[in-house]
């Protein structure tokens, strides 16, 4: 449920704080309410459409190769998860930028009240079909219960939510870059143990070659089924007897996507100083 708990948060307040942007950029505007009611709306709307297909999919590859599917899936929701922690950091300032653009463009009669609804409801589209399919990959990976996928995405939605509404109202002061950095690590991670889940289901598949011994088994220290254990599992991929594949995968994913975000987040070349820089000689 935590893990579950965490995707919507950092999704919902990602579409929270554009939707924010906007309001505030487009305050005092006639029908502004409405035009982002109906961008929410139809951005929800279309997201349950892609969340109805994934569900629907699931069901015609069941008893037909249910692990190769299930790897599958997870491997795209893993592929999605380092794409937006990547992405994020570089392009997180620059679409915050675009939506203040459009705003302004509304403002100064650029623009149709009707383009923050478009911007709005690709917003919320964007986030809400990929934590269609995160959610699908825990499912997948953790063998989650519904209720308890459901109840985990309904707090990360209040959460994403509440938070994006303080900041915008100015009731809290909480530097961006803390929280999006700790939420960051917290994807990472579950993206990692995700990507440990494929290995695990390649192998029950006969896809991946086993070799009947584990690693390492910490069952007596710290067993999964224990509430520590389970939390652990959930929010970082933690085995007790994990294969040498598992960990492979594990190690390789965190290091990969770890890298891109050190890559894509560095500062262009021009912008740094340089030795003769007179900012260092003064």
């Amino acid at each position: 449920m935590f893990a579950a708990s965490i995707i919507v948060f950092r999704e919902a307040l990602e579409a929270a704080l554009l939707i924010g942007i906007i309001a505030a950029a487009t305050r005092g505007l006639d029908g502004r309410g409405r035009w982002i009611g109906i961008g929410i709306a139809a951005g929800l709307a279309l997201s349950l459409v892609v969340a109805g297909l994934t569900d629907v999919i699931a069901q015609w590859a069941d008893g037909a190769g249910q692990e190769l599917f299930n790897a599958a899936v997870l491997g795209v929701a893993v592929l999605m998860l380092a794409w937006h922690n990547i992405w994020m950091a570089s392009h997180g300032k620059e679409m915050a930028a675009q939506a203040k653009q459009v705003a302004h463009s509304v403002v100064s009669g650029g623009a149709e009240l009707s383009a923050i609804a478009l911007v709005i409801a690709l917003a919320v589209l964007r986030e809400g079909s990929e934590t269609a399919l995160f959610l699908y990959g825990l499912a997948a990976s953790d063998q989650l219960g519904a209720m308890e996928v459901l109840s985990g995405a309904g707090l990360g939605l209040l959460g994403g939510a509440a938070v994006g509404g303080a900041l915008y109202a100015g009731l809290v002061r909480i530097p961006l870059r803390w929280l999006f950095g700790a939420t960051s690590l917290l994807v990472l991670l579950l993206a990692s143990g995700m990507a440990g889940q494929i290995a695990r289901l390649l192998i029950q598949g006969d896809i991946l070659p086993f070799s009947g011994r584990a690693l390492w088994d910490t069952t007596a220290l710290l067993p999964v089924n224990s509430s520590l254990g389970n939390l652990l599992h959930v929010m970082m991929g933690y085995e007790a007897r994990p294969s040498a594949m598992q960990v492979l995968f594990y190690v390789a994913t965190f290091c990969l996507i770890l890298l891109g975000m050190l890559w894509s987040g560095r500062p262009p070349a021009q912008s740094r100083p340089t030795s003769h820089s007179p900012i260092q000689s003064a």
